[in-house]
């Protein structure tokens, strides 16, 4: 059997791996063994990343949501139950998501206002 030399291929290997290494601390980005520990190490970062962003953002949207109720007179979990009770908010998905509500919160004082008083109003039946 004929010897098969893997030059290019090693060489291809090896750049790409470097080239995801660039901006690399010390000897992580010029050595191709600790640049490829470093690299795979990044690539699972960012894996977990990614499935953390949903659970960051949910928690600051509820954040937000109860700075705004605190300025109408609820709690958080007082202005989601009243919400629930008067229909505005479901857990099937539909109606107005945390994400939504932030931005009313953030945006447009007036309406989120008037969600908090939906709520009181359902709370008080």
């Amino acid at each position: 059997m004929a010897r098969v030399k893997g030059g290019v291929t090693t060489r291809q290997r090896r750049k790409k791996i470097l080239k995801a290494a660039e901006g690399y601390f010390g000897s992580k980005h010029l050595l191709f063994k600790t640049a490829k520990e470093q690299v795979l190490r990044g690539y699972q970062y960012a894996y977990i990343s990614r499935r953390q962003r949903k659970s960051d953002f949910r928690k600051l949207w509820i954040k937000r949501i109860n700075a705004g109720c605190r300025m109408n007179g609820l709690s958080y979990s007082r202005f989601i139950d009243g919400l629930t009770k008067a229909g505005v908010v479901s857990k099937g998905g539909a109606g107005l998501n945390r994400k939504m509500l932030s931005e009313m919160a953030i945006n447009d004082e007036k309406a989120f206002a008037s969600l908090c008083e939906t709520a009181k109003k359902a709370l008080a039946k």
